[in-house]
């Protein structure tokens, strides 16, 4: 496959990058009180999934020995999964009132971005399921869009 620099190299990165989340929230698990801890699960949490389902698809994508019919329905169910992880996410920003003490840039990107980035992955599953060259463009532009949502750091 063409792509395997690619998925290569966005995959190695968000790997990096939630080992240093991780890295970071251990470090500073000291400063953060019980009242800090909706906002850090409502935005924290949100980039170290976009990180790991970028991962987890860059995995899926370089396994040589994969149909396409096969890595369709496997991109389709990540896609599944992030897309119903965002709507609960929105939900618990909603509930626990973070939507109206935070701008209308991190409502964006951490609660509504991450949707159409999700619909973007199973498209490109659904567009792979059917043998479809333009579906791996698709699914480069969400794994990028999901890459720039979660190095968007502001709400942290």
């Amino acid at each position: 496959m063409q792509w395997h620099n690619f998925y290569a190299l966005i995959g190695g990165a968000c790997a990096t990058l939630v080992a240093l989340i991780f890295v970071a929230a251990s470090i500073g698990a000291e400063v953060f009180k019980l009242k800090d801890q909706a906002g850090i699960r409502s935005f924290l949490s949100p980039t170290v999934v976009h990180f790991t389902a970028i991962l987890v698809v860059c995995l899926l994508a370089s396994v040589p020995t994969e149909t396409w019919v096969l890595l369709g329905a496997l991109l389709a169910c990540v896609g599944a999964i992030g897309l119903v992880y965002s709507g609960w996410v929105w939900r618990r920003v909603m509930k626990h009132g973070i939507v109206a003490s935070i701008d209308t840039v991190d409502r964006l990107w951490y609660a509504l971005l991450p949707i159409p980035a999700y619909l973007m992955v199973i498209a490109a599953g659904v567009g792979m399921w059917k043998r479809s060259e333009p579906s791996l463009d698709i699914l480069a532009s969400a794994l990028i869009l999901l890459l720039l949502m979660g190095s968007e750091t502001r709400g942290t």
